[in-house]
């Protein structure tokens, strides 16, 4: 049975047209979108406070059921961190920004805009490698709602059908973060407890919940720090996890011991968990995370050899520094790192 099309109010046309052209998807009830991108402070019409509340649920059981048909074997905790980094405010905030959501949303709350600017601005500068924790500028929540409320707006369009929604939806969320990536970045939590560790720091996080949320405190020497929420437990953990690194960077020196190197067998220069340690130095100095890049990957598969370089923006301008020649793509990249540490041991950047 067809449905009769409902169009939406004369000032939100041109947007619902527009957003509808992100999405590759045309709407029998616009009014759905429509609503989807009216903010709670447009108080004359209905906001997407109900769609969030469902889009959430929607987007996060089709991505669990993508993650477990896509990764047979990978235990329940690994398949739920993979959901939360994909729903995460971080991630859906990113989503909003690079498809240009943000730019249809009705509001009435001109505060809101210059925390988004700020955040789109930053997101600007980013490559397309998934960020699975986050960047130095925190992601408002609004942009998240703003997703969520879409998702679900095609969702009840289609008649709550969560495999087409998934078909239409799946390309906005790219990329998706892997399991690599979450293996691949430095997680907030072990910066922590290391950098914590290195000054000789007790770290303890404190969970509990309100009516909706998770909510983590991160105390250290039984002072607090910092909090996180967030609807998925572990992910409360990591944001708050991550405010607290940004906060101590800037409070503890790095231990220039934890720097010192190692010249391998095979005439390799060694810094151990240098990516990591690279991370670290770059939080602390307030500069982008680094980039890395797969210069050679060549060999057959049981004698594959890999070389990575790696780059950060300094105030100076941009370092770059090639690895060497690794059997692991893990190896090559710590090689990298190791051989850039040296480089800003040398010219004092540190």
């Amino acid at each position: 049975m067809n449905r009769r099309v409902q169009h939406p109010s004369p000032e939100m046309g041109q947007s619902v047209s527009a957003v509808e052209q992100i999405l590759g998807y045309n709407f029998t009830n616009k009014r759905l979108l429509e609503e989807a991108l009216t903010h709670p402070s447009c108080t004359e019409s209905a906001s997407y406070q109900r769609l969030e509340f469902i889009g959430d649920a929607a987007v996060s059981l089709a991505l669990s059921n993508y993650f477990f048909l896509a990764n047979p074997g990978v235990d329940p905790g690994t398949l739920s961190l993979l959901r939360s980094a994909n729903v995460s405010t971080e991630k859906l905030a990113r989503v909003a920004v690079r498809h240009g959501l943000y730019h249809h949303l009705r509001h009435n709350a001109p505060a809101l805009l210059n925390k988004v600017r700020e955040f789109a601005e930053a997101v600007g500068g980013e490559d397309e490698t998934p960020l699975v924790y986050g960047g130095p500028v925190k992601a408002p929540k609004i942009l998240a709602d703003i997703v969520e409320s879409v998702a679900a707006a095609i969702y009840v369009d289609l008649n709550f059908d969560l495999e087409k929604l998934w078909m239409i939806f799946r390309g906005l969320l790219e990329p998706i973060v892997t399991l690599e990536d979450l293996q691949g970045q430095p997680q907030p939590v072990t910066m922590l407890f290391e950098l914590c560790q290195k000054h000789g720091k007790h770290v303890d996080i404190k969970h509990w919940r309100d009516e909706r949320k998770s909510i983590a405190s991160v105390y250290v020497d039984g002072e607090f720090v910092a909090s996180g929420s967030s609807e998925h437990k572990e992910f409360a953990k990591l944001d708050a996890a991550k405010v607290a690194v940004d906060k101590l960077s800037s409070s503890m020196t790095l231990n220039d011991e934890s720097f010192e190197g190692v010249v391998l067998m095979d005439g390799s220069f060694h810094i151990e968990e240098a990516k990591q340690k690279l991370h670290e130095i770059c939080d602390q100095k307030k500069w982008p995370r680094p980039i890395y890049h797969m210069e050679k990957d060549e060999g057959p598969s049981h004698e594959k050899r890999f070389m990575s370089s790696v780059k950060i923006a300094t105030i100076d301008g941009v370092l770059y520094m090639k690895g060497d020649e690794k059997s692991r793509v893990r190896d090559a990249d710590n090689s990298a790192a190791s051989l850039m540490i040296r480089a800003l041991q040398e010219y004092r950047y540190i």
